[in-house]
């Protein structure tokens, strides 16, 4: 069985747009590419074909992990969020407690996780410290620099 993936609303477009902009105009750039790097002749020497050949194989396979995925998706469905805990699809705004610093996260699935912009996956250090955490409560995260105290300030979908 496959592992579910958990994805957003906003996470199933974006997979979706990137699935479509595969299938279309990157097709069709490689197709052109190869068929540009076929004119130049010999294929024992030629670089661009084999360049061409290998990013076709590389798109190729992302649209079957798309694929995959889509397959196997959960959809968060914002009504069953609870804002009591912390679960996938949470917004936490969490205050360190040594720095004093308040950030606020996004509890998303592994393939959403962007720590950049503070969208944290449920499998990280962070999001399973999180998880199941009410407001007001103070959890300790095992991060790879150190244990790391966070108070749980607010809960919002």
């Amino acid at each position: 069985m496959a592992k579910q993936i958990i994805l957003t609303d906003e996470g199933l477009k974006k997979l979706e747009d990137e699935l479509e902009q595969l299938k279309t105009e990157k097709r069709k750039e490689i197709a052109e590419k190869i068929k540009v790097a076929l004119s130049f002749g010999d294929l024992s020497e030629n670089s661009e074909y084999d360049e061409a050949k290998n990013e076709q194989a590389m798109i190729e396979s992302r649209i079957a992990t798309i694929e995959a995925m889509l397959k196997n998706v959960k959809l968060i469905d914002d009504d069953e969020i609870s804002t009591e805990t912390v679960n996938l699809g949470s917004k936490v705004t969490v205050l360190d407690i040594e720095f004093n610093e308040q950030t606020v996260y996004s509890i998303v699935g592994s393939t959403e996780a962007d720590p950049d912009i503070n969208r944290i996956s449920d499998e990280s250090p962070f999001g399973k410290a999180l998880l199941g955490h009410a407001s007001g409560e103070t959890v300790t995260v095992d991060a790879p620099g150190g244990l790391i105290e966070l108070k749980i300030i607010e809960i919002a979908k």
